[in-house]
Order: C-alpha cells, then structure tokens, then sequence
C-alpha cells in the first residue's frame, strides 16, 4: 500500500474512531451476497447495552459478516463501517470471542498475487475492528485468494461478489 493511501486509509480510521459507536445502530443495506435479512430481528445489543452471543444471529447488524472491495484494491471502504463497529463492540464485550478473517479474490490475477491480495484484504479488515476497539488476540487472518469463489461465472457482477472478506467466529 503507498504512502498516500495509507494516510487515506489512517484519516478515514481515525474519524471513525472519534466519531464513536452509537447505541441505536441502523443497518445499511447490504452488498450482494450471502447475508438475509429476518424480520423482526433486532438492530442493537438486547441487555444493557452489551452484545451476547445470542446476538451474533438475531442483531441484523452483526448478521452482516461480509465486507466486499473493489477490483485490486486492499482498503476497506466506508459503506462497511457501521459493520466493522458492530463487530468491534462485540469484541469488547465479549473479551472470549474469536473471529478468523477469511480473505477472498475474484479469479483475475496468479495464484501467488490473489493470496497475497487476500491476506492484505483480510488484514485490512483486520486493522479497521482493531482501531473500533476489537483486540488483535481475538483476530486470525487468512488468505484462500482465488481458491473459495461463491460465484463462477466471468462477469463483474459476479467478481465483485468473491472479492470479500468474510468475518467467521470461531468463538461466541
């Protein structure tokens, strides 16, 4: 990553931070993808302000666990902040929780370059729920590149779709 996309990347982390995280979360829409929505869940920790486990499958915050990006591009963007804060809380609150980042390309690129985009998307990820909050003892980054596709077909619809990161809890 240069110079000025870090510092890009750095100027938009920092904002968020000091912007903070809100009680009353309102979802975005979501990208393209695996994640629907159930009605009558909830937006926001039930208990005092404090996520559970529980949470992790009917807060339709954290229920988004996919963070896509753009062609050939490692930094996460702003659209997938509201998520990147919602998962850092939970972290916090629930210190024994663990989460893998799996890191994903679309099939465009070596072998040896799509591993190596995935782990810096995943890493990317990585960093943006470590400036929310979340602890690097409860994050483990993987790179499968091009290896784990959801869609096989080779159009920028369905590109878009496989370059992702996908936030997988290992611990509740």
């Amino acid at each position: 990553m240069n110079n000025t996309a870090r510092i890009l990347f750095l100027s938009l982390v920092s904002v968020a931070v000091l912007a903070g995280c809100k009680k009353d979360v309102k979802p975005q829409d979501p990208e393209p993808g695996p994640i629907v929505s159930q009605p009558g869940s909830s937006t926001g920790p039930t208990t005092s302000g404090m996520y559970g486990p529980e949470d992790l499958d009917s807060d339709a915050c954290l229920r988004q666990r996919v963070v896509y990006f753009d062609f050939d591009r490692d930094a996460v963007k702003s659209e997938f902040q509201n998520i990147m804060n919602c998962h850092a809380k939970y972290l916090r609150d629930r210190p024994s929780a663990r989460i893998t980042l799996q890191g994903n390309t679309d099939e465009r690129g070596s072998r040896e370059y799509n591993l190596g985009l995935g782990e810096r998307r995943a890493n990317a990820v990585s960093s943006a729920l470590q400036a929310n909050g979340g602890s690097a003892s409860q994050l483990t980054s993987v790179s499968y590149g091009e290896e784990r596709p959801v869609c096989t077909q080779s159009n920028e619809s369905c590109w878009s779709q496989n370059r992702r990161v996908e936030i997988v809890y290992t611990a509740r």
